[in-house]
């Protein structure tokens, strides 16, 4: 069953009018109720293109945290052959909202590192709806390692609100697991392109997304804090997310201009979670393009690309 957005009410509306004229008995060879349907899919298709081409960063901002768009393991399902996850940091234990291993892309070993939600309660609640703990980044060190020793290039998957903020976490060393994750993108001697799926929150995803190529799905969002917490801080009223995400600057388009992102992967009209095939195979068609133009450089080249792209941004944004 479809899930609607807030600003997706006339096409709701549209759309529920067509299933309840599909699900009317005709005469054979009726086409009255036929020119009705085609002349609504019509109707909603086009009001459909007229909201997407038109969205607010807080309407974008839903869009990323979507129920039904896809996730993590939906890319890696659809991207990746042979996949084979690994497990554990070898220092405390699993995180299940990191998901990490080797496999083949359109024929080539790569190393696969991303944040997963999950799909249903008993899967989010497993995965901590992609909020990951110190253990998860210590696990994706552990993978860079292991592809940097193998000379496997790395594909990352974003796709968290931040890292988890429990007592727990924070005893472990969360900062300190984020910030070697960081550096462990840093230190690569191999390409890794990086992928927004969704949500790119804080910390938790720059861990992972220190890349040479990072890429931003079109309806996704990138930001050092959620406009709720923004609007927290800034108003303490949370109820003033929408001002906050206009102003912080999150959405694709605002990031490729300040040079935060490289490219952006156009969705589907209607967004990801409307056609999953066209969203993954356009993402995998991007992250091939990403890395056919890092194929001539070196490992230091490779290494002194990465660092100089980041400081860069710094530099730029000053």
């Amino acid at each position: 069953m479809r899930s609607y957005l807030d600003f997706e009410k006339p096409v709701a509306e549209l759309e529920a009018k067509i299933e309840e004229l599909h699900a009317l008995e005709q005469p054979a060879g009726a086409v009255e109720i036929g020119e009705e349907v085609a002349r609504l899919e019509a109707k909603a298709a086009e009001a459909l293109k007229s909201l997407y081409s038109n969205l607010t960063p807080w309407n974008k901002t839903q869009v990323a945290r979507h129920p039904q768009r896809p996730h993590c393991l939906d890319y890696v399902a659809g991207l990746i052959a042979d996949f084979t996850p690994l497990a554990g940091d070898r220092k405390f234990g699993e995180d299940e909202a990191i998901v990490g291993g080797f496999g083949r892309f359109r024929g080539e070993s790569v190393c696969v590192i991303g944040q997963e939600k999950g799909s249903s309660t008993e899967s989010r609640l497993k995965r901590n709806f992609g909020m990951a703990m110190p253990e998860g980044y210590r696990k994706a060190v552990r993978l860079m390692e292991l592809a940097d020793r193998f000379e496997v290039p790395v594909i990352t998957l974003v796709d968290t609100a931040g890292a988890y903020p429990g007592i727990g976490a924070e005893e472990r060393g969360q900062a300190e697991a984020i910030a070697r994750s960081t550096a462990a993108c840093l230190d690569l001697k191999v390409p890794n392109v990086a992928v927004v799926l969704g949500e790119g929150g804080s910390g938790g995803a720059i861990a992972i997304a220190t890349a040479n190529k990072v890429l931003m799905l079109e309806h996704a969002i990138y930001s050092v804090i959620s406009p709720e917490g923004a609007a927290s801080i800034l108003w303490r009223d949370s109820g003033k997310a929408q001002d906050a995400a206009t102003g912080m600057k999150i959405t694709a388009d605002d990031l490729l201009k300040f040079g935060v992102i490289d490219a952006i992967i156009r969705e589907p009209v209607g967004g990801a979670h409307r056609d999953w095939a066209a969203a993954i195979n356009a993402t995998g068609d991007a992250i091939a393009a990403a890395f056919d133009s890092l194929r001539d450089l070196g490992p230091e080249a490779i290494r002194q690309q990465r660092r100089d792209k980041f400081l860069a941004i710094g530099r730029n944004l000053a």
